[in-house]
């Protein structure tokens, strides 16, 4: 039957239960029972209680004078049972629903001679009339572009995509409480910003009518973040959103979710035990489904050593020049966009020669100062500062945090010698100019860990509502 005809007997129904005066979209529903619970309940001792059970009906199967039907409620389903004889009213009536509605059920619940968990039902009510036919029949949407932009109905149609969600909610939930029981503290800090700051990216931009100001969506929270270290927080975390309008791809869009904290009277050696700690507790998570090996030690890459192994440049005694990472780019073919510029180029080297196919956590340590605006120096040229890769891509990130204002006035500076706009963070600068402990600093992209938990391939089928192309 075509989806129009559908449609129109589904309207057909919605008619008939309105002439009888049965309204199909009631504004108060009797108190229901989850039926998690009930199936645990009756699976305890196998006595027979009565229950009310509500969800969307998504199965049915007559035989005579009675029906069988499924109910999905929370990612759960339960089986219902009616007999004409016990109530012709009641029959007549889930006889006019329809797949995908929602409907109440009241009865006793017993297990049928087939050993299923059953509602005998004595009382059923329409609750919410579906006018549309679910996709594909309850058996998954097979159309990618349909998936991602009627996220509802792949939820409903499609148990990998469930279970990626709960599993999600479940890492960020077993994350939260980690860090909870280390004594951190969680916070929320703005997500409009008079100057986006934090990091090297290009930031979306608004206007706020009543202030008449321009303000920018966060492109990271960091330095509000380390405004509270100053402020006297020693260990704080947030979960929250970062904005970047940058390109989209099956690892990046264009809004995303972080994990980032700050531990003061500690630096990047400090948190990269306690990164560690955190992706193991997100990797113990039930219903994670990966063959990575989260047990054994990280593998760790001194970067500046390992390149002059392999190059014989040594880039801790000389600047990082552009013309010697494009060398270096010709010489291991490392591909680079015409307009990248030397970080970029730097972190595509690191990345083809020390990373490639390797699936296991893998730490990248130490990189050029010039390229670290936000961290602590070794010697002048190699920043105290990490990269966690898993599955190859890029999952952390982390320093010992700057905390001397001159240098970070200069380094600020210096980021904005070719823009238009050169407005630094001054007030961020004042910040530091009352003092900053000693900090360690960690970011973890929560969407790409998640891709490696799930072991899934895009970042789209772990972000709920990923951004899309307006048709």
């Amino acid at each position: 039957m075509a989806e129009e005809d559908i449609i129109k007997a589904r309207r057909e129904h919605l008619r008939w239960f309105r002439e009888r005066g049965i309204e199909p979209y009631p504004a108060k529903v009797p108190p229901v029972d989850d039926i998690g619970v009930v199936r645990a309940k009756f699976e305890k001792n196998e006595v027979s209680f009565d229950v009310s059970v509500a969800g969307r009906l998504v199965a049915r199967r007559r035989m005579g004078k009675a029906t069988f039907a499924e109910i999905f409620s929370d990612f759960r389903k339960i089986q219902i049972y009616l007999r004409k004889d016990d109530s012709p009213e009641n029959y007549e009536l889930f006889s006019k629903v329809d797949i995908g509605d929602f409907v109440f059920a009241k009865g006793f619940v017993f297990r049928t001679k087939m050993g299923e968990i059953t509602v005998h039902v004595k009382e059923i009510k329409l609750i919410s009339k579906s006018v549309r036919p679910l996709p594909e029949k309850w058996h998954g949407l097979k159309d990618e572009e349909l998936r991602l932009r009627k996220r509802y109905l792949d939820i409903i149609a499609t148990e990998k995509t469930r279970r990626n969600f709960l599993l999600r909610s479940e890492i960020i939930k077993r994350m939260r409480s980690f860090l909870s029981s280390r004594g951190f503290t969680e916070v929320e800090t703005p997500l409009l910003q008079n100057i986006p700051g934090g990091a090297t990216a290009e930031p979306f931009k608004t206007h706020h009518n009543a202030l008449d100001i321009d303000l920018y969506l966060r492109i990271a929270p960091e330095l509000y973040l380390k405004r509270l270290i100053v402020g006297g927080f020693r260990k704080i975390f947030e979960i929250g959103r970062n904005f970047r309008n940058e390109g989209i791809s099956t690892r990046h869009n264009p809004e995303f979710t972080m994990l980032e904290l700050y531990q003061a009277y500690a630096d990047y050696e400090t948190v990269l035990d306690l990164c560690c700690e955190i992706i193991r507790v997100a990797a113990a998570t039930p219903g994670v489904e990966t063959d990575i090996d989260f047990e054994k030690p990280f593998r760790k890459v001194y970067v500046f050593e390992e390149l002059k192994k392999m190059t014989g440049m040594d880039f801790a005694s000389r600047p990082v020049s552009r013309d010697a990472l494009e060398t270096i780019s010709e010489k291991f073919e490392v591909k680079n966009e015409e307009s990248a510029p030397a970080s970029k180029i730097f972190e595509n080297i690191v990345e083809k020669l020390f990373i490639g196919e390797e699936k296991n956590p893998v730490f990248l340590i130490g990189f050029p100062q010039e390229f670290s605006p936000l961290a602590k120096s070794e010697d002048g040229k190699i920043a105290q500062r990490f990269e966690l890769y898993i599955n190859g891509m890029e999952i952390a990130n982390a320093y010992s945090e700057l905390n001397d204002p001159a240098s970070q006035r200069e380094f600020f500076l210096k980021q904005v010698e070719d823009r238009a706009d050169k407005t630094i963070d001054a007030d961020y600068i004042e910040a530091l100019e009352y003092g900053m402990p000693p900090t360690g600093g960690l970011g973890i992209g929560i969407d790409r860990l998640v891709m490696v938990l799930a072991n899934t391939f895009s970042i789209k089928d772990v972000i709920i509502f990923p951004q899309l192309k307006v048709k």
